[in-house]
């Protein structure tokens, strides 16, 4: 009796823990520990591997750094900088060629501009200094669309969109280390990894396929094709690691892949264009952005903008949150309180800034076509690249 009796007690906490914003906690009693590659900073807790990533877990590396929010913009190759506190744009400075996301460095003190040079190889990213907000001199590599760090810290993951390839670099330096060529992955572009650091997996937005990545011993693992010509785009972890959340612009909506079988195990509804995916700051919602159409290239007719709050334990659409004057919500992050969802306004040349407990949508105006914007600084202990995948 006595142990039944306990079940239903942790089970009525596990019900709790999947309430809303300031909800209690995952209880992580009889969890198993997780075993993480050498290097990666432990799982501190095996049903939420986002549990070092609360409202409260300011690294110390940036807990004195005042909060500011930077937009890069693709067709006027700068990036702004917001105040969040007053909603203004208190900086801006050009970067490379068609900047595309604003990407935290592993340790925390850079953010890396990846600008892609509209697909050819005379790439570059262009540093800026956490502490100071202001940029450093370019550095050339290969087609950076996007960036993600080993979970273990050696090595910037630049990926090299057109060529079909990550490239693997010294993550201060950016000499190059090693590659991983995906020949079967046309538009590989956004990624998550594993609870434990083992793999990544990738997205194909061109090909409606992921990529199973052997990252430490640089092989392609596997390929998984998505239904209808899936058009692929963010990819988020499930807290528990067991699920991986991955958005389709076309089907509109997000797949659910068992990433160590790889295999699709479930999809949920969201609205049109599903885009970009952000877990709130207690890991209980996953936030799906709706770019309004399914296509890729910009707006086709009326879109119809929104944001899907997804319920982790559920993994059901439990608010959708329309955006005025039907919007194009794309990429960026949660602001450190949890209070506030930061995105850009991809076809509108805004950035939205969403109430978290409302729905309610303020506009920023910015620069022509706003992609990855990223809010800094993000709680957590280190930065896994992209616009800010904390853990």
């Amino acid at each position: 009796m006595q142990s039944v009796m306990r079940a239903c007690f942790v089970a009525a906490l596990v019900t709790i823990a999947g309430l809303g914003v300031g909800a209690t906690p995952r209880v992580s009693a009889q969890a198993p520990a997780v075993t993480t590659i050498p290097g990666m900073p432990p799982v501190t807790d095996p049903t939420n591997l986002y549990s070092e990533t609360t409202a409260g877990k300011l690294s110390t590396a940036v807990a004195d750094l005042p909060s500011r929010v930077y937009v890069p913009h693709l067709k006027s190759n700068d990036v702004y900088v917001i105040d969040p506190a007053t909603m203004k744009v208190i900086d801006r400075f050009k970067v490379g060629t068609n900047p595309q996301h604003v990407v935290p460095s592993w340790d925390l003190t850079t953010l890396w501009v990846t600008n892609n040079a509209e697909g050819r190889p005379d790439g570059t990213l262009t540093p800026i200094d956490a502490r100071t907000g202001k940029p450093g001199p370019n550095v050339a590599v290969d087609d950076p669309y996007n960036m993600y760090f080993t979970p273990d810290g050696k090595s910037a993951v630049v990926v090299a969109e057109a060529l079909k390839r990550l490239d693997f670099r010294d993550p201060k330096t950016m000499k190059l280390q090693g590659s991983v060529s995906a020949p079967k992955c046309g538009g590989i572009n956004h990624g998550d990894y594993s609870i434990d650091g083992r793999y990544l997996i990738m997205t194909c937005e061109y090909a409606g396929r992921l990529v199973k990545i052997d990252w430490a011993g640089r092989k392609v693992l596997g390929y998984l094709t998505l239904p209808d010509r899936g058009i692929p785009q963010d990819v988020r972890v499930s807290p528990d690691g067991k699920v991986f959340y991955v958005a389709d612009l076309r089907a509109g909506g997000v797949h659910l892949v068992d990433g160590d079988a790889f295999k699709l195990v479930g999809f949920i509804k969201t609205g049109v264009g599903t885009h970009g995916l952000y877990p709130n700051r207690d890991a209980t919602k996953l936030y799906a952005a709706n770019r309004g159409f399914s296509q890729i290239g910009g707006k086709a007719g009326v879109g119809k903008g929104s944001v899907a709050v997804i319920d982790f334990t559920t993994r059901a659409v439990v608010a959708t949150w329309p955006i005025p004057n039907a919007g194009s919500p794309d990429m960026g992050n949660v602001s450190v309180d949890g209070k506030h969802l930061w995105l850009s306004g991809r076809y509108d040349n805004v950035v939205y800034v969403i109430d978290t407990t409302t729905g309610e949508v303020k506009t920023i105006p910015v620069g022509r076509e706003p992609h990855g914007l990223t809010v800094w600084p993000q709680p957590g202990r280190y930065s896994l690249g992209h616009t800010g995948n904390m853990r």
